[in-house]
């Protein structure tokens, strides 16, 4: 009998570091696949900052080259003033003295001489003066020329400012206002300019800063649209 209960004691207590063991096992187990999502994580946020400094790099190595080539903002030309109304053409004296002036009857011709085959030819009347179409010519006034329309400009920096991204329509136009029409003119700002023009943006203070408008005008003024929708998306 003392067999029998030792030799259960026995079988039981071998199968205590069967379990432990498989416990380890899995605890192990379960960090690695930690360990191995840790590292997954580490290795995509390596990539993903690579590619930040890629595009701030890029972004850094067109700035120099869209401030030379962006011409500098100048206010907008005063409007022309209107056109004064073309005198009208008074007809000339000589046409209204021509009209007042008496037609005479021909002279009835005289008898000298009947053996004269020229007495015999009556004298025609003069005919009268027409000075209508004399006086229509003059007092048509000529037409004036009309101006050629200014030639649309090509460059890339004349494009609207609307093409920056986050420019609405009320924006657009307080822009308009302030003399800011063109993408050339806002890739041309400096820090202290963009300080300035942002302060006057009453309700829309801070988008310079937030929509990174100068970034973007300076990649629209240059003609790079691939690097635009490289860092801003598609236009």
């Amino acid at each position: 009998m003392n067999d029998t209960a030792t030799a259960g004691g026995a079988s039981g207590a071998s199968l205590l570091p069967d379990t432990t063991d498989a416990f380890t096992i899995a605890h192990l187990a379960v960090l690695a696949v930690f360990a191995l999502l840790v590292i997954a994580a580490i290795v995509w946020g390596a990539r993903l900052k690579a590619r930040r400094k890629a595009a701030e790099r890029h972004i850094a190595s067109h700035n120099e080259e869209v401030i030379a080539a962006a011409p500098e903002a100048t206010p907008p030309p005063p409007p022309a003033p209107p056109r004064p109304a073309p005198a009208p053409v008074q007809a000339p004296a000589v046409a209204r003295r021509v009209e007042d002036a008496p037609v005479h009857a021909p002279a009835e011709p005289l008898v000298e001489d009947a053996a004269d085959p020229l007495a015999d030819e009556p004298i025609a009347a003069a005919a009268p003066l027409d000075a209508a179409p004399a006086i229509e010519a003059a007092s048509a006034p000529a037409p004036s020329p009309t101006p050629a329309p200014a030639p649309a400009g090509d460059s890339p920096a004349e494009a609207p400012v609307s093409t920056l991204k986050g420019l609405g329509p009320k924006l657009t136009a307080r822009l308009a206002e302030l003399g800011i029409t063109t993408v050339g003119q806002v890739a041309a700002l400096s820090d202290d300019d963009a300080a300035r023009l942002d302060a006057q943006l009453g309700p829309f203070a801070g988008r310079i800063t937030r929509d990174r408008w100068i970034e973007q005008a300076r990649f629209l003024a240059a003609g790079d649209k691939a690097g635009f929708e490289a860092v801003f998306g598609r236009l």
